[in-house]
């Protein structure tokens, strides 16, 4: 619950946040009375507003904190980058919205975002209050969700939902599009997230993939998206932590690349922490690999770049799992931002090369 004063009443509501964040100890209310000065001031030191006023107002006012924010100097290096961004949406959180039963926003002004918060926070419930931010992640969210990514290997469209890794860079999708398959009977999806693997590999003709992930969002996406490829009969898509049982001759993992403690749920798509996921991905494909089957692990040498990983350690890795590499084909990232010279990691990004590793087993596979 959260608790605030509202013209000389005790006030209380539920606590909303889909991101997992701490409901604020202090909230006072505020509208349009209140400038982007004072609003940023009294974030960072722990009061949070919650705003009472035209709902465009508030995205004004909170566009206008997120100037006062602060980013990393550029090359100061990995974690003063991530510092510099959790102190900004730490600060920028403490802008708050009421909700009315329903998932109503009762602002002026205010969309209907019923929608979107019944994708994210379930069946409509009582009052709430929650940030801001969130909310309008909510909405970008949902308009991703309902036009979708097109994905050229593919031929059409992904469509991503909160919380679920959006593949918006293709060139990973390229890789797994353009390396020569060791089989087409039975492949794995291991980590599928929106499925968006998954439906190539079974675009480019095997006959059975089983995509599994641990994330139920990440479930739930990538059973709507096998079912709009029409995919239903040849895609399974199951919940599981990294591998389904049995064997196949090709098992693909794309993990998140950089191995670092996530700080929200939203991270879980990009950071690995203690490289977790890397290491049992490949230590797990001695007992899933058919004898002449390959892995492909599709990693972003990024946290190379950044001290996070070094190449040694990722073949040391490779080492010890008993896995031989067959090949490699490497792209370069064409985003935006890797011409970015304001981004505070711009060196990494700039040298970042992604690749799609083939692995094979060293030795006979236990019995």
């Amino acid at each position: 619950m959260i608790r605030w004063t509202e013209a000389g009443q005790e006030r209380s509501a539920v606590w909303r946040s889909a991101l997992g964040a701490p409901s604020p100890a202090r909230v006072i209310v505020a509208d349009e009375r209140v400038n982007a000065a004072t609003a940023y001031r009294l974030a960072c030191e722990g009061t949070a507003l919650l705003w009472l006023g035209d709902y465009h107002d508030a995205r004004r006012l909170l566009t206008a904190m997120g100037r006062r924010c602060k980013p990393a100097e550029p090359g100061s290096g990995f974690h003063r980058h991530r510092q510099a961004q959790a102190q900004r949406a730490h600060t920028l959180g403490m802008l708050l919205i009421p909700y009315a039963e329903g998932h109503v926003v009762p602002l002026r002004r205010a969309p209907d975002v019923r929608a979107a918060c019944a994708e994210v926070y379930g069946p409509a419930t009582g009052p709430a209050v929650g940030p801001l931010r969130e909310l309008l992640g909510l909405i970008g969210a949902h308009e991703w969700r309902k036009k979708g990514v097109h994905v050229p290997a593919l031929g059409a469209r992904i469509h991503p939902h909160h919380g679920v890794f959006s593949p918006t860079r293709s060139e990973y999708i390229d890789l797994v599009a353009e390396a020569p398959l060791p089989g087409d009977r039975l492949a794995f999806d291991v980590g599928t997230g929106t499925g968006v693997l998954a439906a190539v590999l079974a675009g480019r003709g095997v006959r059975r993939v089983v995509a599994t992930d641990l994330d139920e969002r990440a479930v739930a996406c990538a059973r709507d998206n096998v079912a709009r490829l029409g995919l239903d009969g040849r895609v399974e898509v199951v919940r599981a932590d990294l591998f389904p049982p049995g064997r196949a001759s090709l098992i693909v993992c794309n993990p998140p690349w950089l191995p670092a403690k996530p700080a929200s749920s939203l991270d879980h798509a990009v950071y690995d922490p203690g490289g977790r996921m890397l290491r049992g991905f490949l230590g797990g494909l001695g007992n899933h690999l058919e004898p002449a089957g390959e892995g492909w692990l599709v990693l972003s040498d990024l946290a190379e770049h950044l001290g996070l990983r070094t190449r040694a350690e990722l073949l040391a890795e490779f080492e010890r799992a008993g896995l031989r590499v067959a090949g490699r084909l490497d792209v370069v990232p064409r985003h935006r931002r890797t011409g970015d010279a304001d981004d505070p990691l711009h060196a990494a990004r700039a040298a970042e090369v992604t690749s799609l590793w083939r692995l094979t087993l060293r030795r006979a596979p236990p019995r």
